[in-house]
């Protein structure tokens, strides 16, 4: 039997070491592939002010429709909005995002750009808090910080540029429509102590136990295994079908 493929996509400000806490976790059927997003690692960026078009056609070759997508945060919008530009995959898995990243009952328009000044003033300030924030529902929030830490280090590894139009995207993309004629199943999987997502998309989701917006750090086997179950289910579904 062929073994499942899977793409990882990465938030804002993080690169694909996020997800090194994965590795080990993963059953022989499942071939995870981590990736960046252009501006990030050694991914050439775009141009500052870089459309959702643009954004595509460099990733094209890294987001085949013979894979299913895994797309943490921001990078669960960005795979979302991306299927308006793109092939669609076998599934799509959104872990820690919704159709949007502002709601009424969570983190307000007004309140991201109060954050996107900070990070005008000071980019690296302002991501460090980003971090610690992100960490806050963890099960032990000091030890995700900590581990973030030794993953990431002391800076992001994108420009001020490519984190700009980041928090842009996050505050511009609306997918609400994509769940609803999307070409693809799309799987919400959502920490019940998420910090960044509101009450009301923890519920339109499959609830995490006992984590928030970093399961990958504070339950890699149990991540692992829900991943796992839903790409094996979106792949018989896709096998079915043919």
């Amino acid at each position: 039997m062929p073994r499942q493929r899977l793409v990882l996509l990465s938030g804002w400000g993080i690169d694909q070491r996020i997800w090194q806490s994965l590795e080990g976790y993963w059953p022989s059927a499942i071939e995870a592939q981590p990736i960046d997003w252009p501006g990030y690692g050694d991914t050439p960026a775009l141009p500052a002010n870089a459309t959702l078009a643009q954004l595509a056609a460099s990733m094209a070759d890294a987001l085949p429709s013979d894979a299913i997508w895994v797309g943490w945060s921001l990078g669960g919008l960005l795979a979302t909005a991306l299927l308006n530009h793109l092939p669609a995959p076998k599934g799509l898995i959104l872990l820690g995002a919704g159709a949007t990243f502002c709601a009424e009952d969570g983190v307000s328009q007004r309140e991201l750009g109060s954050f996107q000044r900070a990070f005008r003033r000071n980019p690296n300030a302002t991501w460090r808090h980003f971090l610690r924030w992100q960490a806050q529902g963890e099960p032990n929030a000091r030890q995700a910080y900590q581990r973030l830490n030794e993953l990431l280090g002391d800076s992001p590894s994108a420009d001020p540029a490519t984190l700009t139009r980041g928090l842009e995207w996050l505050a511009e993309l609306d997918n609400r429509q994509h769940f609803v004629t999307a070409a693809c199943p799309i799987i919400t999987l959502i920490g019940e102590q998420d910090p960044l997502i509101s009450p009301g998309q923890r519920r339109a989701g499959e609830r995490l136990s006992d984590v928030g917006h970093c399961p990958m750090l504070s339950q890699p086997q149990a991540l692992t295994a829900a991943i796992t179950h839903h790409s094996t289910k979106l792949t018989n579904a896709s096998a079915e079908v043919l």
